[in-house]
């Protein structure tokens, strides 16, 4: 039969009469003369990168977003009711300001983070007097390493 095949020297008999008609003899497909076949490519590298890399550089880049984009920023006065250093791993500074809007009505609170130690450090001497903080609101800041609320206090300033 035509199309047996038999090795010789590498290359097979059915090989050479299909690609003769194309510039000659073509051997084993991917290689040269005189050089060993390539190995296939391994594909575990590119795995890994999918599914560790890029989840957590979307992870670091959705925080750094959540971080530096403010949704909001206000005032709010009254006494600091709480404020302690909180945290196994990340210390973060929490604490609650107690507003009183009209004399006899309900007090209401106002939970708050503190990611700056100066700017905890002037509302620890401004415990018990009534102060008037500023704040920034971060929404969907991922976790409770960055603070337990998403309200951030930047500044602290006493009131009269």
């Amino acid at each position: 039969m035509a199309w047996e095949t038999t090795t010789t020297e590498g290359v097979m008999d059915d090989e050479r009469m299909n690609t003769e008609g194309e510039q000659g003899t073509v051997r084993e497909q991917g290689t040269t003369p005189g050089k060993a076949p390539r190995r296939p490519r391994r594909k575990w590298p590119l795995v890994v990168l999918g599914v560790v890399a890029v989840p957590v550089a979307l992870f670091a880049a959705w925080t750094a977003v959540t971080l530096n984009v403010t949704y909001s920023r206000g005032d709010r006065a009254g006494y600091i009711q709480k404020f302690s250093d909180k945290g196994w791993i990340c210390k973060t500074w929490e604490g609650q300001l107690a507003m009183v809007n009209v004399p006899g009505a309900n007090q209401e609170r106002f939970d708050f983070s503190v990611r700056d130690d100066s700017v905890a450090a002037q509302i620890t001497r401004l415990m018990g007097s009534r102060v008037a903080i500023t704040y920034e609101q971060h929404r969907g800041v991922p976790g409770t390493c960055f603070g337990e609320t998403e309200y951030f206090v930047t500044g602290v300033k006493p009131v009269q």
